[in-house]
């Protein structure tokens, strides 16, 4: 991602500089049979000021300066401990006439808690930030349900391990009024086996009085593993709609088997997901449009803050992506490169980019310097606007192919 690290000059004429940049494959027009791009290599006519100005990575988006991933306050508001009995409904289905101890063996029945029970009001006004906070902890192991519409501030909100939290149908979370460059509204962070259902997450970017910063992001997943998103949607975020790396507390934690099923991101400021780092990542059928506002305003961007990221079994299934201001799917390794050696593997099938003013598939940036990067990066069957554009990249380094691409 352009410009992670510190809020460097930002460029507001995405269009003028995304021509400079670009040099666009003619040799796709023919669509139809296979092209292996063999790391060939784009020149040197990038341009000298927009590779300066880009930063390395949000590192900075998954610690807000705020402390917002330890609110005290949050973790025990008055009452909320108080539905114990809500949470171990397994003995409803234990009746003591049964007396059978082949039931100890077996986990206890997953019972669905409330919200509300934890004193959320979810009236459209209040903030629920705590309220939220205390059910999501009270309720590890069992299912939280999520009813109303709540409001919380920009500290957001920490999933635990074992959380399985569910937005009921017309359920959502919308951040209150704020002065936040930096935010995540859902963290995952360092956390094992999560399930979360139909988040409806909205960044009131309208209603924050920042003006610099990129990293407002709705679900923010740092150094987790095993966790299962399905229908989330991200809309307003002041930066990404989804932003995955690695741990910021644990060196060399990095996420893993995460599968995010039927994203849609809309209106968020810089990316609909980021991928920094992870291994095992997967996103099936995500719609990602309307993106922009801060560079780089794409749809996916997978781009490693440094040599200590991974970017292995990366699959991005049907994606569709419309209306992102600096390009439908980027993938960009210009930090990458470093002691230790990488193999990457990215594989994305069934493209669809409806319109993107920055293209619609953009592979850029790897310099090895004598440092070792291989691996591939593969697209099956997209059907894009615009031909792909692979600028400034080492022949030495992983082999980009594309496969029956239908461009116009």
């Amino acid at each position: 991602m352009f410009f992670n690290n510190a809020p460097a000059k930002q460029l507001n004429n995405y269009g003028e500089e995304s021509v400079i940049r670009r040099k666009l494959l003619t040799s796709l027009l023919a669509g139809g049979g296979a092209l292996l791009l063999a790391a060939c290599g784009g020149g040197g006519g990038a341009d000298p000021e927009s590779a300066a100005n880009r930063g390395k990575g949000g590192k900075g988006a998954s610690a807000p300066a705020d402390g917002a991933s330890t609110p005290a306050a949050a973790s025990a508001p008055a009452g909320a401990s108080a539905p114990a009995a809500a949470s171990t409904p397994a003995t409803a289905s234990t009746p003591a006439a049964d007396n059978a101890p082949a039931a100890a063996s077996e986990p206890p029945a997953t019972g669905v808690l409330l919200d509300t029970s934890f004193g959320v009001k979810g009236d459209g006004t209040t903030n629920d930030r705590a309220a939220l906070q205390a059910a999501i902890d009270g309720s590890i192991g069992q299912i939280l349900l999520i009813t109303g519409t709540s409001r919380i501030d920009a500290t957001g909100l920490d999933l635990r391990t074992n959380s399985h939290v569910r937005f009921a149908p017309g359920a959502s979370i919308k951040l209150l009024p704020h002065n936040a460059g930096t935010y995540e509204m859902i963290r995952l962070a360092d956390v094992d086996n999560v399930t979360l259902e139909s988040p409806n997450l909205d960044g009131s970017k309208e209603l924050n009085s920042a003006t610099t910063g990129q990293w407002g992001m709705g679900i923010s997943i740092n150094g987790a593993t095993n966790c299962t998103i399905t229908s989330p949607t991200t809309i307003n975020t002041w930066g990404d709609g989804i932003y995955v790396n690695n741990s910021d507390r644990k060196t060399g934690s990095y996420s893993t088997n995460i599968t995010v099923s039927d994203h849609h991101a809309s209106g968020c400021r810089r990316q609909g997901v980021s991928i920094i780092s992870g291994k095992g990542i997967v996103f099936n059928n995500p719609l990602w449009e309307n993106i922009g506002g801060t560079e780089p305003g794409c749809g996916l961007d997978i781009e490693p803050n440094d040599n200590t990221a991974v970017l292995e079994n990366i699959q991005i299934v049907n994606p569709t992506t419309n209306n992102c201001k600096g390009g439908g799917i980027l993938i960009y390794l210009g930090f990458f490169a470093g002691p230790v050696a990488k193999t990457v593997s990215i594989a994305i099938s069934g493209h669809t980019d409806l319109t993107s003013p920055g293209g619609s598939f953009n592979v850029q940036g790897l310099k090895l310097n004598g440092n070792v990067v291989n691996g591939t990066i593969t697209s099956a069957n997209p059907v894009w606007k615009q031909p792909m554009s692979l600028e400034d990249w080492d022949k030495a380094g992983p082999t980009v192919t594309v496969t029956n691409p239908k461009i116009g």
